[in-house]
C-alpha cells in the first residue's frame, strides 16, 4: 500500500483512510469493471437464445474481466476462500454463472455435474494461465476450448462451430 501511495504522489495515510487494505483498494477498482462485466452480461443474454452459446460468451467475458489487472487471478481466488472485500463481486458473478449454466442444463447443453462456482474457478485458472509470462499466445484461446469440453454435453459441443 505503501508502494502504491507513493507511486500516485501522495502519503500512505491518505490511502489507508479510503482503502483498508489492497483488497480494499482492488474492490473499488474492480467496481468499475464488474459495470462493464454486467453490461456484457446484458448484452449476451439479450443476443443468444441458445443457451450453451450465452453461456460460452458469458465465460470469455468472465475470463476477459479477470484479466482487467495484472495479478487479479489470485486475490479473486483468495476472495472464494475467506471473507474479503472482493467476496461479494465474486460470489455476484458466481451467481450469475450459475444461472446462465442452469439455463443450459435444463435444455440439455451442459452437464449436470457441473456448478457455477467450477465454471468461475475454471475461468479464473485460464485467466491465470493466460497471464503467466510463459503462456503462448493461443495458451487463453486453447484454454478455453478445453474447459468448455469439459462443461458442455458432447452431443452440443460436436455440433458446435468450436
Amino acid at each position: 500500500m505503501d508502494a502504491i501511495a507513493k507511486m500516485a504522489g501522495f502519503g500512505a495515510g491518505t490511502l489507508y483512510r479510503n482503502f483498508e487494505n489492497k483488497d480494499a483498494l482492488l474492490a473499488a477498482l474492480l467496481d468499475r469493471h464488474y459495470e462493464g462485466l454486467e453490461e456484457r452480461r446484458l448484452e449476451i443474454e439479450a443476443a443468444e437464445e441458445d443457451e450453451a452459446r450465452a453461456l460460452e460468451r458469458w465465460i470469455e467475458a468472465l475470463g476477459d474481466w479477470m484479466l482487467a489487472y495484472e495479478g487479479l487471478p489470485e486475490p479473486l481466488r483468495a476472495a472464494c476462500r475467506s471473507e474479503s472485500p472482493l467476496t461479494r463481486t465474486c460470489q455476484a458473478v458466481i451467481a450469475t454463472t450459475e444461472r446462465l449454466l442452469k439455463a443450459a442444463q435444463r435444455k440439455g447443453l451442459a452437464r449436470t455435474h457441473v456448478t457455477g462456482r467450477d465454471l468461475f474457478l475454471g475461468a479464473l485458472a485460464i485467466a491465470w494461465a493466460g497471464g503467466d509470462r510463459t503462456a503462448g499466445e493461443d495458451t487463453t484461446k486453447v484454454l478455453r476450448t478445453v474447459l468448455k469440453s469439459g462443461w458442455q454435453e458432447s452431443a452440443a459441443f460436436v455440433g458446435s462451430a468450436g
